[in-house]
């Protein structure tokens, strides 16, 4: 299953397990961060595209650390105007690990088997309770 998200004004295809560099965001490291903005879910069975984007579908990631990337030079120079300008740059990046991509489906089937393990757990107790 892999996921096409967007952030930072770009477009990442994801999938789980991934690790996947970020312009910074403005999250602690070893925290989670939510994906809402999903424009494609694809699994082995069907594709979902959105219009712009997919419903019920997020991608949850943990923050693994902050950074800044190589630098780069930025060269100004005029001929024959002795006009030459360097500048160094470096982005800062997040560096996000992808935890789990979720959809409205999964969310039915994990809220379904939530819902049936307390129910067999009950029975259980009930047992114990007129055996003593």
């Amino acid at each position: 299953m892999y996921a096409i998200i967007e952030s930072c004004g770009r477009q990442y295809k994801v999938t789980q397990g991934d690790v996947v560099f970020f312009e910074k965001l403005d999250v602690e490291e070893g925290k989670k961060v939510t994906f809402d903005n999903v424009v494609l879910v694809s699994d082995d069975k069907k594709v979902e595209v959105g219009a712009p984007y997919v419903k019920g579908v997020k991608v949850e990631g943990k923050v693994v650390s902050h950074g800044k990337a190589k630098k780069i030079l930025v060269y100004k120079y005029k001929a024959k105007k002795n006009y030459r300008r360097t500048q160094g740059h470096r982005q800062p990046y997040t560096k996000v690990e992808i935890t789990s991509i979720k959809t409205a489906s999964a969310k039915a089937e994990e809220k379904a088997t939530t819902e049936t393990k307390p129910a067999s757990a009950k029975p259980a107790t009930k047992k114990a309770d007129t055996a003593k």
